[in-house]
Parts: structure tokens; C-alpha cells; sequence
């Protein structure tokens, strides 16, 4: 795993199509909403651009987001949460998505509003098992 920036990145052992497809499976099973999957390649491709495979997924709870946005309604410019999987050049599959403190610190939250979207990491673990 690393950090830059406040954005994590961690390797996944699957391709980007299994990876959000696990993510999905596994948010789903906790009845978080699934607001959007886009293909990045696909896109790229319709416009003639060539990009290597690159999947950004977008999710979340209103019950667990709404509460931040009442506090600071900016935080609606980061939500709902992404994750973004996509291949590097030497074909490894990476899972990047904004560290929940960097967006504490990004929004002046608190601890006790911040813990609604500090949940990537658990997600993430689930699903690469």
C-alpha cells in the first residue's frame, strides 16, 4: 500500500474487471449503493484514445454521507466515495481512492463524522481475500 497525496493506493491480485466486481459483490451484500461504474477504457476508446484498463467506481450510504454534508456541504465534491482500479504499465492492478483522514483534515471534520466513510480500507480487505 502506499500514500500521495492524500490518495492510497494497493495492489490487487485480479484483473480490474474482478476487482470491481468483488468490490461490488461485497457492497452490495452490505446494502451500499452503488451509484455509478464507469469504464474509463471503454470511454477513452469511443474517443479514439487508447488507455489501458481502468475501472472508477462509485459508492456510498445517504444515511452515512448526509451528516457530513450538513456539517460542511463541500464534502459533496468528494462524495460519494470513489475507487478508482487500474492497471500500471507493467500490468499490475492498483485500488486507489482518497485517504478518509486527508479528507477529515481536506473538510474540518470530526472524528465522529469522519468514521462514516473510513470504511474503504475494511471493504477493500474483504475483497481481496
Amino acid at each position: 500500500m502506499t500514500a500521495k497525496n492524500g490518495i492510497i493506493s494497493q495492489p490487487s491480485p485480479y484483473s480490474v474487471t474482478e476487482t470491481i466486481d468483488r468490490l461490488v459483490a461485497t457492497l452490495q451484500s452490505k446494502s451500499i449503493t452503488i451509484f455509478a461504474r464507469i469504464d474509463q477504457q471503454v470511454e477513452a476508446d469511443k474517443v479514439g484514445f487508447s488507455l489501458r484498463p481502468m475501472q472508477l467506481l462509485l459508492f456510498g450510504s445517504p444515511q452515512a454521507g448526509t451528516p457530513l454534508m450538513v456539517a460542511e456541504p463541500t464534502i459533496a465534491l468528494d462524495l460519494p466515495l470513489k475507487l478508482a482500479a487500474w492497471e500500471a504499465a507493467d500490468g499490475k492492478v492498483w485500488l486507489s481512492y482518497d485517504d478518509a483522514r486527508y479528507l477529515q483534515q481536506r473538510f474540518s471534520l470530526s472524528d465522529a463524522l469522519v468514521k462514516h466513510i473510513d470504511v474503504i480500507a475494511s471493504l477493500i480487505h474483504q475483497v481481496l481475500l
